[in-house]
């Protein structure tokens, strides 16, 4: 089971949108990453993993959307309660 994340979902979405909105302003995106980043709280790093997230969920970029993510998360959660089932009966 995965952790629980130290930002509420409102943060994540405000951050991603703040480095959207603001990156003109800085000579690159990663520049407006970190600054974004040390007002929030959160390391460079974690934020733009935020927005490559966002970036796949809304179809910019290529990858798992979050969903799907999820979907798979769960089946293979339901392919190892299969597997250790079958073990057991096949005992």
């Amino acid at each position: 089971m995965g952790r629980a994340s130290r930002y509420a979902p409102e943060v994540r979405e405000r951050a991603v949108r703040m480095v959207v909105e603001h990156q003109a302003e800085h000579e690159s995106q990663w520049a407006a990453i970190g600054s974004i980043a040390g007002k929030i709280g959160c390391s460079a790093e974690t934020l733009r993993k935020w927005l490559r997230q966002a970036e796949r969920d809304q179809g910019v970029r290529g990858g798992l959307t979050s969903g799907d993510r999820d979907r798979l998360t769960e089946l293979e959660r339901e392919v190892r309660e299969l597997r250790r089932t079958n073990e057991i009966l096949r005992k």
